[in-house]
């Protein structure tokens, strides 16, 4: 079956940086379409970052342009999104999704803390 399983998070300072990784398995990741998806405490579930299977098209959020990065590894089934410039309202679980936008296969979630 479909899994999902991110990792990465963790405490980092505004500022800061941090790669999440997220390591797929049961369906063919090279032909799937992915995306980052993030939900804040007390919010909803947010998509930040999608890319189509071949990596050579990436979407962000408006928030996420010119700080975050998606990419993949295709030949090791492994999606990751490259963070910077974090800011406090940048904390949240962060979700691998199978697919493009906020579709309901998705992993158990990394935990991203941005605070001094």
């Amino acid at each position: 079956q479909v899994q999902l399983v991110e990792s990465g998070g963790g405490l980092v300072l505004p500022g800061g940086s941090l790669r999440l990784s997220c390591a797929a398995s049961g369906f063919a990741f090279s032909r799937s379409a992915m995306t980052w998806a993030r939900q804040a405490p007390g919010k909803e579930l947010e998509w930040v970052a999608s890319t189509y299977s071949d990596g050579s098209n990436t979407y962000y959020t408006d928030s996420a342009k010119g700080r975050f990065t998606i990419s993949r590894d295709n030949a090791n089934n492994t999606l990751y999104l490259l963070m910077s410039g974090l800011k406090s309202e940048d904390t949240a679980v962060y979700y691998c999704v199978k697919g493009y936008g906020l579709g309901s296969l998705r992993g158990q979630g990394t935990q991203v803390t941005v605070s001094s």
